[in-house]
């Protein structure tokens, strides 16, 4: 009797609401090569650190060739999406940040161009946390933010920063290739594009940070035209 008492004293769970988040799918073949970029980067810097030029300079041909195969991948079979407008990016900047920090250290490249490159970047990523939290759907939790399939921001590279990403990826292609073909440090060539590359740096920087459409920020009519709204059961009757 007792435990039948104690039965009924018990309360029934409630059924949770279902979620009306738009989600997106995020495990497509376009952000797996992404992430693949992003995770060969590390070793690519220990080559350049073994002084293993001509392997690391094939490492980074590889991964240009790859980053060309995702975005035709994604047009192609149209499988773009708001986790991948981010990602991309942030593979180019961890293959960036590598090669920069490893080539300064080994004196291949100067190290006031190293701190611009490296100090544009970690303020740009200090923006897009606070963006990302600002322009994330309630309610606002840790989890929810570190879900790439909820969307709240894309971003729209300028055609400044297309034109530095491509300036930095050619520098340290050539300044990475300087060893395996003999060319020296001080070449002129060499230095000229250093000073390109750090001017456009800058200039990028700035851009982000004072363009309006460079991060935008999603409205719902926008993710519900790209992302099918989850399906609701009917509520029992």
């Amino acid at each position: 009797m007792e435990l039948g008492k104690r039965a009924q004293d018990v309360p029934e769970a409630r059924p949770q609401p279902p979620s009306t988040d738009h989600r997106e799918r995020v495990l497509t073949i376009p952000n797996a090569l992404t992430m693949a970029r992003i995770l060969s980067a590390p070793y690519i810097g220990y080559l350049i650190v073994q002084q293993d030029y001509g392997l690391a300079l094939a490492g980074c041909v590889v991964l240009g060739l790859t980053d060309a195969l995702d975005g035709y991948i994604a047009r192609k079979y149209s499988m773009q999406s708001f986790v991948g407008s981010i990602i991309d990016p942030a593979a180019d900047k961890a293959l960036m940040t590598t090669l920069t920090l490893a080539l300064a250290y080994g004196g291949l490249l100067p190290t006031t161009l190293a701190v611009v490159i490296i100090g544009r970047d970690v303020a740009l990523s200090f923006a897009a946390f606070f963006i990302r939290w600002a322009t994330l759907p309630g309610p606002k939790t840790l989890r929810r933010y570190f879900d790439l399939s909820i969307p709240s921001i894309e971003v729209r590279p300028t055609v400044i920063s297309k034109w530095n990403t491509a300036l930095q990826l050619s520098l340290m292609g050539a300044t990475l290739a300087s060893p395996v073909f003999g060319i020296p440090a001080d070449f002129v060539g060499l230095v000229g594009f250093q000073w390109l590359t750090g001017a456009t740096t800058v200039l990028s920087g700035l851009g982000y940070l004072t363009s309006k459409d460079a991060v935008h920020r999603l409205t719902k009519a926008e993710v519900a035209k790209r992302i099918p709204k989850p399906h609701i059961l009917p509520k029992r009757k």
